[in-house]
């Protein structure tokens, strides 16, 4: 059986966002932001249309789930050291004597270890596989999430 691949991709696919990290021993980066892009490769056999997947399809819901986080802050829920508290106006975050408050509307609550570019990469993957998942002929789904030039991680899962 043969294998293709399409790629959409990065030069299109950006957002915007604040965020910070947080490391084993306590520590917290600063506050501080990315101009990410993304890119969301499927390799498969081709459908009874020829195709791997369609490429306009899969453009217009990756476009909608980086639309989601554009000029947001990103705030890892799923992190052992942070306390989340959210309510309709605000969203406070405490990370030992660091405490910050966000705007409710601003924030973008992702159920994530940490904002890495590793786990966004795969916490992306995760929603476009609920959607394009379990079509016979798609095998992988690579997304990469760039943070700046040069500076990318991927992510890939079997389908």
């Amino acid at each position: 059986m043969s294998t293709f691949e399409i790629d959409v991709g990065k030069s299109e696919l950006s957002f915007a966002a604040g965020h910070f990290i947080t490391y084993g021993g306590g520590r917290c980066e600063r506050l501080h932001g990315h101009n990410y892009r993304v890119g969301v490769r499927i390799r498969g056999a081709l459908n009874e249309d020829g195709l791997v997947y369609d490429f306009v399809a899969l453009k217009q819901r990756v476009t909608a789930l980086v639309a989601d986080l554009d000029h947001k802050m990103l705030v890892q829920t799923a992190n052992r050291t942070l306390v989340v508290e959210c309510d309709e106006q605000r969203v406070r975050v405490v990370h030992g004597e660091h405490t910050y408050v966000f705007p409710r509307r601003d924030v973008v609550l992702l159920p994530i270890e940490n904002t890495t570019a590793e786990l966004l990469a795969e916490h992306l993957a995760g929603l476009l596989v609920e959607e394009i998942g379990g079509r016979p002929n798609l095998e992988t789904i690579e997304v990469e999430v760039e943070e700046s030039p040069g500076q990318s991680a991927t992510f890939r899962q079997s389908l």
